[in-house]
């Protein structure tokens, strides 16, 4: 007879910060948070300490995009331990604000990403995402990056003022 399996400690939270992600609820983000979190988006470079930096994080994109975290039908998410989660979950948005210095295109946009989770004391304390970078800018009309605009988002994430 099968068992159920257990939810994992960090499962609940896990839920948590989904649905305040999705929801654009930046308090109840930054609640499922460690103080000493740091997100690294692999595609851009930017590495974003702290719960500053997480904010940042989530300004830029909410700002630029609009976007909703959804399961991809075709991903995995898995439990590598109880501290670490891996997932193929997709962005879905349109380009409403500024990213990389490319101006609101208004067009729509779905890109496929990996990321990895680390909890510590029940809360994010690390986020790193993968994705195509140049998947992302061809669906918004755009086949180059300004090198310049990259240094600059790469030093903001940081906290430094460029």
């Amino acid at each position: 007879m099968n068992q159920p399996v257990a939810p994992r400690p960090n499962q609940s939270m896990l839920f948590r910060h989904l649905a305040a992600e999705n929801a654009h609820d930046m308090a109840g983000t930054l609640a499922t948070i460690h103080p000493d979190c740091v997100f690294r988006d692999m595609a851009t470079g930017q590495v974003f300490p702290g719960r500053a930096g997480a904010e940042r994080h989530y300004r830029q994109w909410w700002s630029a995009f609009g976007n909703v975290v959804e399961r991809n039908p075709k991903g995995v998410a898995h439990w590598l331990d109880d501290e670490t989660y891996v997932a193929e979950p997709r962005y879905a948005g349109r380009h409403v604000g500024e990213f990389l210095g490319l101006a609101a295109t208004g067009r729509p946009f779905v890109l496929p990403f990996t990321v990895f989770v680390r909890f510590r004391d029940g809360l994010f304390v690390e986020e790193r995402f993968y994705y195509d970078l140049a998947t992302l800018m061809r669906q918004l009309g755009e086949t180059r990056i300004d090198p310049q605009s990259l240094r600059q988002a790469q030093d903001w994430a940081a906290g430094k003022e460029s």
